[in-house]
């Protein structure tokens, strides 16, 4: 792949070489209805080129255009062809999600201008009302499945440091930030994935994670085009409703890479059944990748134990790091190496020290989320910005090819997050925002900054306290743990419950079992538990809880739980309206 100076062209050159390979393999929503759909080179290439063509006898080329598809051949062909175009895309989730999906992508809009907005011909009655809610409605709204072949498409003249995609974070508590990926960044990325997971040509690698997530993008769409394989990519809903259909492509589909966060292995092991198991082949699956979210010692042990009888080998399962910000990938173990394990002292780690574990304490154990790919990671204390020796937490700073530009149009959060100098003058690095070590060489992600819990001069980690929860009961899927200042801080739980027999199930049981579980196992009490529908909590386009977001909506009383239990103070700042009174509870 070296030689291309852009995706444009390496994308042409192997639909030159390989015009009838398969380039993307859509499978069915529902696999007792449909067949998958097989899409070549030629046709891919063809088909971004009669849209490129259309966008630039428009003359949109280095603005903005929003992609919003439920069709994942048609976002493929609408992002090849901004790409072929000189135009500048902008993922965002489809329009038939609702709620903060909606306000999300209004404030997208907002942000990014666009010129242009893409959708299926099916969706455009509904993208249209939303670009008139969000005060947008004169900005052309195209369905991009129905554009006839007018202008001939013209090869665009891109330098490397232009711009070739938006990739919005959540944004959820604020304006949204585009991190602007350059032509560049995403070459330089699809380097280090294919020398970090050892990708060869021709490979088939794919999974469910959508589009406007950077590891569905980068990693489950571009990648495998990238190395001219075949992008095998079922849909997110698909994979909700029945978690084996991902297992199943990926024997059916000889995929050899497929990567999601920590719960949706979780997820398979709680809900693949004994039937489902018999008929999986997944020996042919050489990396499983857990990014998104730290991948836990539990979770590896229960999948690879789960997932043996499959032909599934442990030492497939690794943990990678990455964000937005650096394109996809920072760091990721490297193929053929066993994932490293750490045991920590948990009172130690508290105090945000690294320390072996006296016997008979609390131990955690941390995984790690294996070495620098295509760049250098610093450990830094991020207040007197001083580099920290290996074994020290500090804040994760990273700089190399693929740190993207900056934000869109925000020079000042742009010059705090990416270009960040350390005390002793090296620069620029990127501010990741997470906490970790680094030890032997292996990255170890241990929290973020802005999340730490503060209880009686202790620091907890939320993703710790999220986990112990969600072992209390099979019923708990999602959850998220915060705090909340007053005349002491206090724990607030919000967890989901996976039930549709809501009368029947007991609440106050429920969350005092919560609430015991976090008295004992971190001794400390819990100022709140709210019990909340499937959906509730929200996550980043990674994969990861908005605990920000969610504590300004529990603050603000824009939560409806199934059931609340808060103390009085809390009792105080939280009174969702509608809430029946005998669901309101007072602990």
């Amino acid at each position: 792949m070296e030689g291309h100076r852009n995706f444009i062209e390496l994308l042409r050159s192997w639909a030159e070489q390989s015009p009838q390979r398969e380039a993307m393999v859509l499978l069915p929503d529902d696999a007792a209805r449909g067949r998958p759909r097989t899409v070549s080179y030629r046709s891919l290439d063809a088909s971004a080129r009669v849209l490129a063509g259309w966008l630039q006898d428009r003359g949109v080329q280095g603005q903005r255009a929003l992609l919003m598809h439920q069709s994942r051949h048609q976002f493929a062909v609408s992002f090849l062809a901004c790409l072929y175009a000189g135009v500048i895309a902008v993922p965002v989730p489809s329009s038939h999600r609702r709620g903060h999906h909606e306000a999300r992508v209004a404030g997208i809009v907002k942000d990014a201008a666009p010129a242009v907005v893409l959708t299926d011909a099916a969706q455009a009655p509904d993208v249209s009302r939303l670009l008139v809610q969000s005060a947008w409605g004169s900005v052309l709204c195209l369905a991009a499945d129905a554009v006839p072949a007018s202008a001939p498409w013209r090869m665009p003249d891109l330098v490397p440091d232009a711009v070739a995609y938006l990739q919005y974070t959540s944004g959820a508590t604020g304006t949204p930030r585009g991190v602007a990926v350059t032509h560049h960044n995403l070459m330089a990325n699809q380097r280090a994935l294919a020398q970090a997971l050892d990708t060869s040509p021709g490979e088939s690698i794919g999974g469910w994670l959508p589009f406007h997530h950077d590891m569905g993008l980068v990693g489950q769409l571009l990648h495998p085009l990238w190395l001219g394989g075949t992008s095998v990519l079922l849909s997110p809903e698909a994979f909700v409703r029945q978690p084996v259909r991902w297992l199943q492509a990926i024997g059916e589909h000889d995929i050899t890479v497929s990567g999601a966060p920590d719960f949706a292995y979780d997820l398979c092991v709680r809900r693949v059944s004994d039937d489902q198991l018999a008929g999986l082949d997944l020996s042919g699956w050489r990396t499983a990748v857990s990014g998104g979210e730290p991948l836990r010692a539990a979770t590896r042990q229960a999948f690879t134990q789960r997932f043996a009888p499959a032909g599934f080998r442990p030492q497939a399962m690794i943990a990678g790091y990455g964000l937005a910000e650096s394109t996809l990938l920072v760091a990721a173990t490297p193929a053929g190496e066993q994932g490293a394990e750490l045991a920590v002292d948990v009172a130690a780690l508290e105090k945000n020290l690294i320390r072996t574990p006296r016997p008979e304490q609390p131990v955690r154990t941390l995984l790690s989320s294996g070495r620098p790919a295509g760049g250098e990671i610093r450990i830094v204390e991020p207040e007197s910005r001083a580099v920290l020796p290996h074994g020290e937490i500090g804040e994760i700073w990273v700089r190399g090819d693929s740190v993207a530009a900056g934000y869109w149009q925000n020079r000042s959060e742009s010059a705090h997050t990416f270009n960040a100098a350390t005390a002793d003058g090296q620069s620029p690095f990127l501010r990741t925002g997470d906490l970790g070590t680094l030890q032997e060489g292996h990255l170890y992600v241990t929290g973020r900054i802005k999340d730490m819990i503060v209880v009686a001069g202790r620091n907890l980690y939320p993703h710790d306290v999220e986990h112990a929860v969600q072992q209390i009961s099979a019923l708990f899927g999602a959850g998220t743990a915060f705090g909340v200042s007053g005349e002491r801080e206090r724990i607030v739980i919000v967890q989901e419950v996976r039930t549709q027999r809501w009368y029947d199930l007991d609440f106050g049981a429920l969350a005092a079992d919560v609430g015991r579980c976090i008295t004992e196992e971190f001794e400390v009490p819990v100022g709140g538990v709210l019990l909340v529908r499937p959906g509730t909590v929200r996550r980043t386009t990674s994969g990861k809880v908005q605990r920000g977001a969610m504590r300004e909506l529990f603050l603000n009383g824009r939560l409806r739980p199934l059931s609340e239990h808060l103390d009085d103070e809390l009792a105080a700042w939280s009174e969702p309206a509608g809430l029946p009174s005998h669901r309101r509870n007072r602990t």
